[in-house]
């Protein structure tokens, strides 16, 4: 019989995370304020605890997690590493395909592995409230998760578009005590900002985080937490490249060509820092391995974007951010991967892209649907939206292995399940889902308005 999951023991759970910026042939660019000087630790701390900065600003390779954390993760880790055997024999591919399946976790997608440290931090640096933005709602579902298991209250600004198309997101984070309102609200001055310009705003990730960096930003003991983009968000993510190398290694085999969908980047950088760590170590199997990020061609940030300095966030609250970005007040359009609709990316897979350490391509939304349903055919699971469109890069790489007669070894990041998000392919299935490129003139309009900073 092929082996079709390869799991560890919970002994297995990693006991570091792992820091990319330690192997980087250049430091990061440092985050600025609006004067266009580095912005200091303690500016940040208005709304983020000194644990979480320090993270933040590290460049220590190996960051220890602490017991408390590996406690919790063991409800659900290590996730398997599984063959896609099936799918392989559908498209008649001499590939070896695998993923790495995040759907196991309570809250169904990757987001967990930052959330509950992020609660864990906070609750002890003393945060008596924590805020956050979301976008399909993994990142809002994951937060209120953690915030329960540790005692802290949480309140989400949900994109509004994601907020009226995926309603058992909010029921879930409601289940776990959360509070979740539709962004843009009348709650913010961003909020009530973007109401007044256009009534029927469908919101933007940019603008959600506007709206929960604000309030955070306001009120005394409330701290704000961040699903993506962010160097602690990333290096939290990496348990699961680093599960995926030891599951690998059970089987004597090395990826060649690793996928994951990239919206800020955090499950992307989850999967390929671990093995660019093999790379930069000079580990001859990690020699030709080829990292690709995956995003919308309606959002599509490191393939048409510009690699500057811009703010994090659509009214300008956070530091600016040296990253690949479509313009800070970029608005996408609704498409039903709500977590890749956001105008940046995380500077760290923005530094290494640029940089030709990562690649990127980007995907139509209908041609990740058909490839989400190819998928779920063949090996049972529903796999989120923005999962899809790394099983679109996957699946055609295997065809190109089919043409050419290559035995690849493929891997990629199923971020999550599709459970609540069957609307989404209730509309693919009625025909009433629609490519959408984003104009080069529109993203042009809206890379006018980046800060400048000398």
């Amino acid at each position: 019989m092929t082996p079709l999951r390869i799991n560890l023991d919970q002994e297995d759970i990693p006991t570091h995370w792992y820091n990319v910026v330690a192997d980087m042939t250049n430091p990061p660019a440092p985050p600025l304020g609006p004067d266009g000087q580095p912005v200091p630790p303690e500016a940040m701390g208005a709304i983020f605890p000194g644990p979480i900065l320090e993270q933040e600003m590290s460049d220590q390779r190996w960051i220890p997690i602490p017991e408390e954390v590996r406690q919790i993760y063991a409800q659900w880790r290590p996730a398997p590493l599984c063959r896609a055997l099936r799918l392989e024999q559908a498209l008649g591919t001499p590939a070896k395909i695998f993923f790495k399946y995040e759907g196991v976790s309570p809250a169904g997608s990757h987001k967990p592995n930052s959330a509950v440290p992020q609660a864990y931090f906070n609750k002890l640096a003393g945060t008596k409230k924590l805020t956050t933005e979301t976008g399909a709602g993994q990142w809002g579902s994951s937060i209120s998760y953690a915030g329960q298991m540790f005692g802290l209250p949480v309140r989400v600004f949900m994109v509004k578009v994601s907020y009226e198309q995926k309603p058992f997101r909010r029921s879930m984070m409601q289940t776990w005590g959360a509070e979740v309102f539709a962004s843009p609200t009348s709650l913010t001055n961003a909020g009530r900002a973007a109401l007044a310009a256009d009534p029927a705003c469908q919101g933007s990730l940019g603008l959600a985080i506007s709206e929960a960096v604000e309030e955070a930003a306001a009120e005394a003991g409330t701290c704000y937490t961040l699903g993506s983009v962010l160097n602690h968000v990333l290096l939290h993510q990496t348990v699961i490249g680093l599960e995926a190398k030891k599951q690998f290694e059970k089987i004597g085999l090395y990826p060649d060509v690793i996928f994951g969908p990239c919206g800020g980047g955090s499950s992307f950088g989850g999967i390929a820092f671990p093995f660019l760590a093999d790379k930069a170590a000079g580990d001859k199997r990690a020699q030709n391995l080829r990292c690709v990020a995956v995003e919308p061609t309606s959002c599509p940030t490191l393939t048409k974007g510009a690699y500057t300095y811009d703010y994090g966030d659509a009214s300008g609250y956070t530091p600016i951010m040296k990253m690949y970005t479509l313009g800070h007040d970029f608005m996408p359009p609704g498409i039903h991967a709500g977590g890749l609709r956001y105008h940046g990316d995380s500077p760290l897979v923005s530094q290494l892209f640029h940089e030709k350490h990562l690649e990127a391509i980007a995907v139509p939304q209908v041609a990740t649907f058909e490839a989400g349903v190819q998928f779920a055919r063949a090996e049972g699971i529903i796999p989120a939206p923005e999962s899809c469109h790394a099983i679109r890069a996957a699946i055609d790489e295997a065809l190109r292995c089919k043409a050419t007669g290559e035995a690849k070894t493929i891997l990629f990041c199923l971020t999550g399940h599709g459970h609540f998000d069957m609307a989404s392919y209730d509309k693919y299935f009625s025909g009433k889902l629609e490519d959408y490129e984003y104009p080069e003139s529109a993203i042009a309009e809206s890379l006018k308005h980046l800060p400048q900073v000398g």
